[in-house]
C-alpha cells in the first residue's frame, strides 16, 4: 500500500453510458468536499444530471489506497478513514500506512477508530535504523553510567529488541504485538 494523504484524494468521475459512446466526458471531485460517501454520490448524480440512472465510472483517483477504491466502487469506510487519519501528523499518517501495509489490515472494512487506536498501541517513532531505536531504550530504561555506556553494544542489542519484541520498516519502529 502506497502512503496516501487521504485529505487530498480525488476522483476523475465519469458513466459508463458516455464511456461505452467514446466520450470520457467527467470531472475531477476532491474528496475533502464531501463528508460521506452519500454525499460524494450525489455531487456526481449532479455532475452527471444529463444521464438517467447513470453509473458511475471512476476513471482515474489520486491519493486513496486501492482496496478503498475501484472502477465502479468506493468504499464508504474511505471518508470515515479520511476524517480519522487527518487527526494524525505528517510522519504519524506515513508511519499508519507502513503499519497497515505491514499487517495486512483491510481498509475497506475495518473500524477507522479502532485502526487508529491499535497503531498508537504499536507505533514508537521514527529512528534512523535498529541501532538508533536502541539508544532511546537504553537512555529510558537504564540508568548506565557514562563509562558504562562507551562499553555497551547498542548493535547486538538492538538485534536482540528486534527479534521478537520490535519491528521496523522504512525509518519506522513498532511493538510486535
Amino acid at each position: 500500500m502506497e502512503t496516501a494523504t487521504l485529505s487530498e484524494a480525488r476522483v476523475y468521475v465519469g458513466t459508463y453510458g458516455k464511456y461505452n459512446n467514446g466520450s470520457l466526458f467527467g470531472a475531477w471531485l476532491d474528496l475533502s468536499d464531501y463528508a460521506d460517501k452519500e454525499e460524494f454520490y450525489e455531487a456526481c448524480r449532479e455532475l452527471h444530471k444529463d444521464e438517467e440512472d447513470a453509473e458511475f465510472m471512476f476513471q482515474d483517483y489520486e491519493n486513496i489506497p486501492e482496496n478503498l477504491i475501484s472502477e465502479s466502487w468506493i468504499s464508504g469506510n474511505f471518508f470515515t478513514l479520511r476524517d480519522a487519519v487527518e487527526k494524525l501528523g505528517d510522519t504519524e499518517q506515513e508511519a499508519f500506512f507502513v503499519w497497515c501495509n505491514y499487517k495486512n489490515h483491510d481498509l475497506s472494512e475495518e473500524d477507522a477508530d479502532d485502526l487508529i487506536k491499535n497503531f498508537w498501541d504499536e507505533y514508537q517513532g521514527q529512528y534512523d535504523d535498529e541501532e538508533d531505536f536502541a539508544y532511546r531504550i537504553v537512555e529510558e530504561c537504564y540508568d548506565l553510567p557514562e563509562f558504562a555506556k562507551t562499553y555497551f553494544d547498542y548493535e547486538k542489542f538492538a538485534r536482540d529488541l528486534f527479534m521478537c519484541d520490535y519491528w521496523f520498516d522504512d525509518g519506522f519502529v513498532f511493538r510486535a504485538a
